[in-house]
């Protein structure tokens, strides 16, 4: 069984304000990183139990539908976007940088946090199809983003509107999404088992270079390796991350069709939906990553 990986996120926000907002933004990526490599194992022992040859649906079980997920997904997504604004209206409600910073790092860390403990709990507990735990990431996720949407768009770049460039990142992800869901659709590119190797042998390597990246700037007064630093490498960087994220869309998309096949029950389209949105927030955090870079002085 084919499973979902998300490359870990992680950088140093370059502040052309002179506020601290790279440590935060690079505190809270990491923390996230984090779930999205555990969930990479949970999520396909979880499928096996599935996918397996001899699978028989427990008797008055109602089989898993794309419709199942679609709404499932609405939902999770749904929870993250109301707890998203609300947290970027409660930061800029703030009158001073230094009191907007003094609560969107905490938010941050909360999410981050948050996220990563119930990521872990529905990874090695097998509880992905748990509407609880699926829902309740989901309002952490949506602390995180709002967070770190206010930060990249308010304290990092004086001269671009953040509005527009949160609205540029909104249309990016949902253009790489339906882009990758038409090319998995048509069969322009086949999910095989090499495939899936090869995109997640790229995700360990960024999780290694991020890893490296971190360590090095403990000694080089958080340079760092040049990864998110705003200059050509961090720009390739994210660039890299990002098409990582769109194929793994492609295999998410081939294992929620595998479940369906397979009978698996509805309940498990909780997990696909858990999937698809680790997937998308961390695609936006990186657009938006990235938007700062190219909107840098």
């Amino acid at each position: 069984m084919r499973e979902s990986s998300n490359p870990i996120m992680r950088g140093v926000v370059k502040d052309n304000k002179q506020q601290n907002a790279g440590g935060y933004a690079t505190f809270g990526t990491g923390m996230a990183g984090a779930g999205q490599g555990a969930m990479t194992y949970g999520q396909q022992q979880y499928n096996q139990q599935y996918t397996q040859p001899g699978y028989q649906p427990q008797a008055g079980t109602r089989p898993m539908t794309i419709d199942d997920v679609v709404t499932k997904t609405a939902m999770t997504l749904g929870t993250v976007i109301l707890f998203a604004v609300a947290t970027y209206f409660v930061i800029s409600g703030r009158d001073t940088v230094d009191a907007q910073m003094s609560i969107a790092a905490p938010i941050m860390g909360v999410g981050a946090i948050g996220g990563l403990v119930l990521v872990l709990i529905a990874s090695f507990g097998r509880k992905q199809d748990n509407p609880a735990i699926v829902l309740a990431y989901a309002a952490f996720e949506g602390l995180f983003v709002g967070a770190i949407s206010f930060v990249f768009g308010n304290l990092t770049i004086s001269d671009t509107s953040a509005g527009v460039m949160i609205g540029q990142a909104v249309l990016g992800t949902l253009g790489v999404f339906v882009g990758m869901l038409v090319v998995y659709k048509v069969g322009a590119i086949r999910v095989t088992p090499r495939f899936t190797r090869m995109i997640t042998a790229g995700i360990f390597g960024v999780l290694v270079m991020v890893i490296g990246n971190l360590v090095v700037g403990f000694f080089n007064g958080g340079t760092g390796l040049g990864l998110r630093d705003g200059g050509p490498i961090a720009i390739i960087f994210s660039l890299v991350c990002i098409g990582l994220a769109a194929f793994s869309f492609l295999i998410d998309f081939d294992s929620a069709d595998e479940l369906i096949r397979a009978g698996a029950p509805a309940k498990a389209s909780w997990g696909v939906a858990l999937g698809l949105t680790v997937t998308l927030v961390w695609l936006y955090v990186e657009i938006l990553r990235l938007l700062s870079y190219l909107n840098s002085d």
